[in-house]
């Protein structure tokens, strides 16, 4: 009785128990406006986010080894421009199982491990939709980084980015279990350089509050 959304349902097992089936979304965001015209040659700079259960997840750079996996409300990543959605398979799992799993998760991906090359966000979003579909996120999304010792020739010169220290504070769990993040931050906009290409795909290098999960501790 009653209406379902589009991207949930629910189905009966095990007797009385209910299971809610959910849409696992891919969202891709713009980094560069440059991509409009990259996108004509096969790639383009591009950050993402995996949508489960109305909140969208991804991860960020920051210097500790903490968790650097975030969350927001879908399709409003800051920093980024939003470009498109793609739907990668329905799953079967309660919102309390899910967020056991990305907090597992995210001990796996600390913000100081954060990588332009070999594990960004794109990375991220890759490994969370085969452990939940068995489907890899579509090749588009994570080519420029494939392309390896060549990405730093590829990205625009006059590209800036804005440079964040920043130390990881945990507040009090809302309901649902994420914990708040206050960021205080210091800026300088320089070019991008060696040092600061971890901060190319991460919305650490914007101001403002972002919620992280933080990390089941083993």
């Amino acid at each position: 009785m009653g209406s379902e959304s589009s991207s949930n349902s629910t189905s009966e097992c095990d007797g009385n128990v209910k299971y809610r089936e959910t849409q696992v979304v891919l969202n891709v965001y713009d980094l560069t406006p440059l991509n409009n015209y990259m996108s004509w040659f096969g790639f383009g700079i591009f950050h993402s986010g995996i949508e489960v259960h109305g909140k969208e997840y991804g991860f960020g750079a920051h210097d500790f080894p903490a968790s650097g996996v975030f969350e927001v409300e879908p399709r409003t990543c800051p920093g980024f421009v939003y470009r498109c959605s793609v739907p990668l398979g329905r799953i079967t799992m309660l919102p309390s199982e899910f967020r056991v799993f990305i907090e597992n998760v995210a001990s796996e991906y600390h913000g100081d491990t954060y990588h332009l090359i070999s594990k960004n966000c794109n990375h991220f979003t890759d490994d969370i939709s085969w452990r939940l579909t068995a489907k890899h996120i579509p090749g588009w999304v994570n080519r420029l980084a494939r392309l390896g010792a060549l990405c730093s020739c590829l990205l625009p010169e006059s590209l800036q980015v804005s440079t964040v220290k920043q130390q990881p504070e945990y507040h009090d769990c809302s309901e649902d279990g994420t914990e708040s993040l206050s960021i205080t931050t210091a800026h300088e906009s320089t070019e991008i350089d060696d040092d600061q290409e971890k901060c190319l795909l991460s919305p650490m290098a914007v101001s403002g509050d972002v919620a992280f999960v933080k990390e089941v501790h083993k």
